[in-house]
């Protein structure tokens, strides 16, 4: 039998009586809200990552108080350093006629923030397989693995027993709550994997990835998903498509496409033949025929990689849902459930576009990722739903410069002013506001040499009469290397509802994972 709601609230609030003062005890939850959970101790209770942040996050609990929650979405802006959150609210609000630098996102209603620490186990500048396992296991892992602690070896089929981890979207589903992951990227890529996956490599999507690895010793990401030990998932809209079909079977939209996998699954059929409410949709077609108020589990696979950009998706919209469709489905479908759900949504394309050194791409990947959250916002109470939106790492996006209001986010730098602060550099050439510290738009390609290989010419472009706003261009950047990287610096995480008081200050990236479980009744307060 489950333990009443008061002794979930009791749990929350009993350091609270004695390390403050009546007046400032922890609120009450309302009875009518949730049903309490048992908390469970997830595997990697004894990591040192894990007591760490356990206790970080109890000590605020104790001073501040926490409710519970019903239910938890994490937002997960693949990418969106504190920059691309600036330069996408002035580029949505110009977009949109109005003036960019006072412009309100979505996310900016959420009334609580704090930094978060980003680097992994052995990472300075960490990748977004090791960050979102901190944030769905409350460690710190090796980067490039999932599902496991950091005492794997890579590539190691041999050294995974024993290393993995609880997730949260695992605890749930045996505390009977319902789960769902929506992403931009494809569905096993490292962010939304982490959710489901035991990995000692995050390339490992299909079984043609795993390069002479066992199949079966070491099962590839998108097998581990539909073979996931706590059932399925509820709803999974995303990418990725290719690493559920066979290299025989032709793509279902595109001619002369086939997928991915050498081991003879159709991984698609699979999941329609767990139950009469497994359902698969592979456009928007078959999204928009799905009804998300009954029963149904259904897993939408829109392209054979990763979803269009946001910029690329509007010219056409028939082809596949938008970001925050798909939140909205699945909130719809996941609602339903009394016991309450846990739902991740990835803008995984934000940072596709900053790889490609191209900022406008990134950016409108940024807004509808920022239009998702205003669906959440407008769909959820407060009262019930903690909501969450933080980002795995950041980029080398930078703004600079001395640009006037209201000049365009996207264009050349423009003072007005002449002189020191004017819009040119000290070699007499204008400069872009936006701008990367290394990326493709370092060189450009000038012709070939004697052998027909290319010449690059990576002096500083000139960029008088060029179209900075054009879809294709790419930011300038100081170190020339084929994929801009990312960066180390603290991201934002913003917070709203049950538990957010508790994403404050400057906090590690694994805490996140506490605050979470915690307020869901589904981890414990951690023993002395």
């Amino acid at each position: 039998m489950r333990p009443s709601l008061a002794a979930l609230a009791a749990s929350l609030t009993v350091l609270a009586a004695c390390a403050t003062p009546p007046e400032a005890a922890a609120p009450q939850a309302d009875a009518q809200l949730v049903q309490a959970r048992e908390p469970v101790t997830p595997v990697q209770s004894a990591d040192a990552y894990y007591t760490s942040a356990a206790a970080a996050v109890d000590a605020r609990i104790a001073a501040r108080g926490a409710k519970p929650a019903k239910n938890v979405i994490l937002f997960i802006g693949d990418g969106m350093g504190i920059s691309t959150i600036t330069a996408a609210r002035i580029y949505a609000g110009q977009s949109a006629g109005q003036d960019g630098e006072s412009h309100h996102l979505a996310m900016d209603d959420l009334p609580y923030s704090a930094l978060s620490k980003t680097y992994s186990h052995n990472f300075q500048i960490a990748d977004s397989a090791g960050t979102a396992v901190a944030m769905v296991s409350g460690i710190k892992t090796l980067s490039g693995v999932l599902g496991v602690n950091s005492s794997v070896s890579y590539g190691n089929c041999a050294s995974v027993p024993g290393t993995e981890v609880d997730t949260l979207f695992e605890l749930a589903a045996r505390a009977g709550l319902s789960t769902g992951l929506v992403s931009t990227a494809r569905i096993t890529h490292a962010t939304p994997a982490s959710a489901f996956a035991k990995v000692p490599l995050r390339d490992w999507e299909a079984d043609s990835d795993m390069k002479g690895a066992s199949s079966d010793t070491c099962k590839d990401i998108a097998r581990q998903l539909i073979e996931w030990p706590e059932g399925s998932f509820d709803i999974l809209l995303g990418g990725g498509r290719s690493k559920f079909l066979t290299k025989e079977t032709p793509d279902p939209e595109y001619d002369g496409k086939t997928g991915d996998r050498t081991d003879g699954r159709n991984l698609t059929e699979e999941w329609t033949a767990k139950s009469p409410d497994h359902k698969f949709a592979f456009d928007k077609a078959g999204f928009d025929a799905t009804d998300f108020t009954t029963g149904v589990k259904l897993l939408g696979l829109f392209e054979p990689s990763h979803m269009q950009y946001e910029l690329d998706r509007e010219a056409d919209k028939a082809g596949e849902p938008h970001i925050a469709d798909m939140t909205r489905a699945a909130i719809t479908r996941l609602s339903q459930d009394e016991d309450g759900y846990v739902l991740m949504v990835e803008g995984g394309r934000i940072d596709h576009g900053h790889h490609a050194g191209n900022a406008i791409r990134a950016l409108e990947d940024a807004m509808a990722f920022d239009a998702a959250i205003a669906t959440a916002l407008e769909m959820t109470n407060p009262e019930e739903t903690l909501i969450i939106v933080t980002a795995d790492h950041s980029h080398t996006l930078t703004i600079a410069g001395y640009a006037q209001r209201n000049n365009p986010i996207l264009g050349i730098s423009a003072s007005g002013i002449g002189g020191e602060g004017g819009s040119t550099g000290a070699d007499g050439l204008p400069y872009t506001t936006l701008g990367y510290a290394n990326g493709p738009g370092a060189c450009r390609e000038n012709g070939k040499d004697a052998e027909g290989k290319p010449v690059f010419d990576c002096n500083r472009q000139d960029l008088t009469g060029v179209n900075t706003l054009a879809p294709d261009f790419r930011q300038p950047a100081l170190v020339p290397m084929y994929s801009e990287t990312h960066g180390g610096e603290d991201v934002a995480a913003l917070a709203s509802g049950p538990g957010a008081n508790l994403v404050t200050g400057v906090i590690e990236q694994n805490e996140l994972f506490h605050v979470m479980g915690r307020a869901l009744g589904l981890i414990p307060a951690p023993t002395y």
